[in-house]
């Protein structure tokens, strides 16, 4: 059985954004968890999905396109 590969996505948003972004991104394909957050970072999202390269790809292309987004760094799960 093949491992899911999983992703987490640090997001800076436009101030005041937070919300409407955290609503945008929570129910996105290949997110299954969502959190708003205090601190460097507005938001922290964990995806899942078959491979990396398709969490990279949800990255750039909805992720990033959230109206408020400003900023993403991606985090990729090891396998040890």
């Amino acid at each position: 059985m093949s491992q899911m590969a999983v992703g987490y996505v640090l997001i800076n948003v436009a101030p005041g954004k937070e919300h409407q972004a955290y609503l945008a991104v929570k129910d996105l394909q290949y997110v299954v968890d969502a959190t708003l957050l205090f601190g460097d970072h507005d938001l922290i999202v964990k995806l899942e999905a078959d491979s990396l390269a398709t969490i990279a790809k949800a990255v750039v292309e909805t992720i990033r396109q959230v109206p408020g987004v400003v900023d993403t760094k991606t985090l990729a799960g090891a396998e040890l």
